[in-house]
């Protein structure tokens, strides 16, 4: 017992099956799934449709840290990719073609991955902080967006594009395959190749890695550009669900609790050891408590609070110091001591 409660995914699962339980236990229905005409539906699909962009986000971030850096951009890069898609969209005359709609996602999603190789170039080629270089595009990004919807609100009506966020797929919403094609795709990369070694290595220590021949400046290029293309699929997934490109709104703060996400699930902020699977369970985590907080009544701008206290609950039961403290066995006294010691004189 005492294994596995120091694994890093224990107490993440063990807050995530009590957020369960209590739902459970305050509203019976929580668990309930019912199928209407092929395709599910319940509490529990539900968190899986609006888990999907925030795990897209948080599995870019887990990369981007496992190299000691971050990435504060993501939230602008999912405004501009939802404006650049909905734009093109919205003035080609033809929002129902697939092409049309194929054509903007990837127009989307292309902007996205090359402001994440800008923002990999700050860091990498140019030298600048990871906190400073993404912040530049965090300030700007909203206002790029702006520019792209002309201050305006872009609204389209198009069943192809509505279809990724609200379309369902042998019974699930589309939005969870494709967070999890994009699990899997992380994972085959960093698990499957030597990939997620030479991440490791330039995480722990990046001279290191550097006179061993691995080239660090490539691999904090790549990772930064991986987060801004899942940011702006995650882009699209969110304009897909209001049909609107919102420059303001779109993304926002979803920075802060990807971060969140993946300190939850036990990768360090020091970079080096990272964990995929406790990014996932973190988001889910965050995602739960989300909806239990909306059911419960409490005002939104409330919510924050309540991730905190989560987070630093999980964050201190998977601290070693703190484990250490609370399993620490209390020490014999001198008097006790001198007791033992007589009675092994007696002996001898």
């Amino acid at each position: 017992m005492r294994t596995l409660t120091r694994h890093r995914l224990f107490w993440p699962i063990a807050a995530l099956v009590a957020l369960v339980v209590i739902n459970t236990l305050s509203r019976p229905s929580f668990l309930s799934v019912t199928v209407n005409d092929g395709e599910l539906y319940g509490s529990l699909i539900d968190i899986l449709r609006n888990s999907a962009p925030l795990m897209l986000v948080g599995i870019g971030m887990t990369l981007v840290i496992a190299t000691r850096g971050i990435d504060l951009s993501v939230g602008a890069i999912i405004a501009i990719s939802g404006a650049v898609a909905l734009s093109y969209i919205a003035n080609s005359g033809s929002p129902e073609s697939l092409v049309t709609v194929a054509t903007g996602i990837g127009l989307g999603i292309g902007v996205s991955l090359v402001l994440g190789l800008w923002n990999g170039f700050l860091v990498s080629v140019i030298g600048i902080q990871p906190i400073i270089a993404t912040l530049v595009l965090m300030l700007a990004g909203r206002g790029i967006a702006m520019l792209i919807t002309q201050g305006q609100i872009t609204t389209i009506t198009s069943g192809p594009y509505d279809f990724i966020a609200s379309g369902y797929v042998f019974g699930l919403p589309v939005p969870f395959y494709i967070s999890v094609v994009a699990v899997v795709a992380a994972a085959l990369l960093v698990r499957r190749t030597a990939f997620g070694v030479l991440l490791e290595a330039v995480g722990i220590n990046p001279a290191a890695s550097r006179l061993a021949g691995i080239k660090s400046r490539g691999i904090i290029w790549i990772v930064y550009g991986f987060s801004g293309l899942l940011a702006g699929a995650a882009g699209i997934i969110y304009s897909s669900n209001i049909s609107a490109a919102d420059a303001n709104n779109a993304g926002l703060n979803v920075e802060v609790d990807a971060i969140l996400a993946v300190v939850i699930g036990g990768t360090s902020l020091a970079g080096g050891k990272f964990m995929l699977s406790g990014t996932v369970i973190g988001v889910l985590i965050i995602q739960t408590l989300t909806a239990t907080v909306t059911f419960l009544g409490v005002p939104p701008a409330v919510t924050p609070l309540f991730k905190a206290i989560v987070v630093i609950v999980v964050c201190l039961l998977q601290s070693p110091k703190v484990r250490q403290l609370l399993t620490k066995r209390r020490k014999p006294t001198p008097r006790a001591e001198r007791t033992e010691t007589v009675k092994v004189s007696a002996a001898a």
